[in-house]
């Protein structure tokens, strides 16, 4: 009999964790950490907040990244993955059609209407591979167009399709895709006269600098792909499962039909990792060809039973506590309040987004005083100015939240689906408070960007030194 005590295992070695992480896993994660002061240790978690051994709360609007979109241990998720477990079923057998894998798709296909049949993977770089490769048998052609700025995971095929240069240095020779301009329908058209597009993977909005498609740009897209026999793919794995006030944000916009959608993230409830890839029956026929053919795409994890389970509570909490309804009317609350800070700070330039996915973008200051601090962050790097506001939200508001990307003076809220007015009202006061010390030229927050600079500056020398 095993005497593994999980309990005991973290009472003894819980305090070790970024010790271990330096020496076993990625060790620059615990250097970067200590560096902008996140070097934060968390006991416990339950809705949109965090808890430290104190017993402080920490108000989460980064979500994992939108993973939590229920926010943390929801009660009726973990009690759906009590019971799968709780009732010892034959999991991936690999040789028979269980219930729960049907009943997930069945519920997902509802919402979106025009696609007829999912695939289940684990992750959303693992909806885009098969939404990528998918594309390619149904169409017979090996070129898929993107958007620059895009970002669609880091495995080989997703990487492809990445807009940031920075996730694919290092990493060639990638596929033979094409980026275009987001929104740029001249330049999808010239692409595609080449006869060689397999699809265009987009996303509705951004992730990276929370940047939307213009209005009216998806259905144009689609139809000009439709002629030349390529595909629309849409990853909605971070804005989809009601994140932008609507299920997919791609049905804010009328007309739009995809063919492949790729969905992941909130829809593990926050415990279990799945990833699905809606499509059309066509697609799918053109994939699964023939029962010679039945595994040519499959995933030793896809559709088992935790994952299915944390889906299917998921999706019905959902509905229940009305959540996309909510992230529309919270997100809107959140917006307009931030919206009426940009006259007020010259630092502060947009706030945009939809939904609970929203950006607040910095830039230039108009004041000598301020532009001249602004001038010396920018040329030591990129980002910094919003890595200054970050810091302090975490660090004397108890409030997480991070730069939308790198080199980018952006801040991403994407926060759990069931914050409300307190939350909002947290959020815009310590705002406020960084803001108005940002605007003073000194203090802390000020003292932090020069140490910044100074990381900046010797982690260019040592990197140069390396070569």
């Amino acid at each position: 009999m095993s005497q593994f005590d999980l309990a005991k295992l973290l009472a003894e070695r819980g305090g070790e964790g970024y010790a271990l992480h330096s020496r076993h896993l990625n060790h620059q994660l615990p250097r970067m950490l200590r560096t902008i002061g996140f070097d934060k240790v968390y006991d416990r978690a339950a809705g949109a907040y965090f808890y430290d051994t104190d017993g402080q709360d920490y108000l989460d609007m980064l979500a994992g990244f939108g993973v939590m979109g229920l926010g943390r241990h929801h009660p009726v998720v973990r009690q759906a993955l009590h019971d799968v477990l709780d009732a010892g079923l034959a999991d991936l057998t690999r040789f028979d059609c269980p219930p729960l894998p049907g009943l997930l798709a069945e519920k997902l296909l509802a919402r979106a209407p025009g696609m007829d049949r999912v695939f289940f993977g684990n992750s959303g770089t693992e909806a885009v591979e098969t939404a990528l490769k998918f594309a390619r048998a149904a169409t017979g052609k090996p070129r898929v167009l993107y958007c620059d700025h895009a970002f669609h995971g880091l495995t080989t095929g997703a990487l492809s399709v990445n807009g940031e240069g920075g996730f694919r240095e290092g990493f060639a020779p990638l596929l033979p895709d094409t980026p275009i301009p987001l929104g740029d329908l001249a330049a999808l058209t010239r692409e595609l006269k080449r006869g060689d597009v397999a699809a265009l993977v987009i996303e509705p909005i951004q992730g990276k600098g929370v940047h939307a498609t213009p209005p009216g740009f998806l259905r144009a897209a689609r139809e000009a792909l439709r002629q030349r026999g390529a595909l629309l793919i849409v990853d909605e794995v971070q804005t989809g499962l009601g994140r932008t006030g609507d299920f997919f944000a791609y049905q804010h916009e009328e007309g739009v039909d995809p063919d492949l959608v790729c969905v992941a993230k909130a829809l593990s409830g926050g415990y279990v990792p799945v990833g699905a890839t809606l499509g059309k029956e066509w697609i799918f026929k053109k994939v699964y060809s023939s029962m010679d053919r039945v595994l040519v795409h499959s995933a030793s994890f896809g559709s088992n039973a935790q994952a299915m389970a944390a889906g299917l509570a998921t999706l019905q909490v959902m509905e229940d506590e009305d959540l996309t309804a909510n992230a529309r009317r919270t997100g809107e609350l959140l917006r307009s309040g931030l919206a009426a800070l940009v006259g007020r700070y010259e630092l502060l330039h947009e706030v945009r987004g939809r939904g609970l996915m929203i950006g607040i973008e910095f830039g230039r200051p108009s004041s000598l005083r301020l532009r001249s601090r602004w001038t010396m962050l920018q040329t030591a790097r990129k980002g910094l100015f919003a890595q200054m506001v970050v810091a302090p939200l975490l660090r004397r508001h108890r409030i997480l939240t991070q730069v939308s990307g790198d080199h980018l003076e952006v801040i991403k809220l994407i926060p759990p689906l069931i914050i409300g007015e307190p939350e909002v009202e947290r959020f815009l006061g310590a705002f406020t408070e960084v803001m108005d010390e940002a605007h003073t030229g000194g203090g802390l927050m000020w003292d932090f960007g020069r140490t910044l600079m100074k990381q900046t500056v010797a982690g260019r020398r040592s990197s140069q030194g390396a070569w």
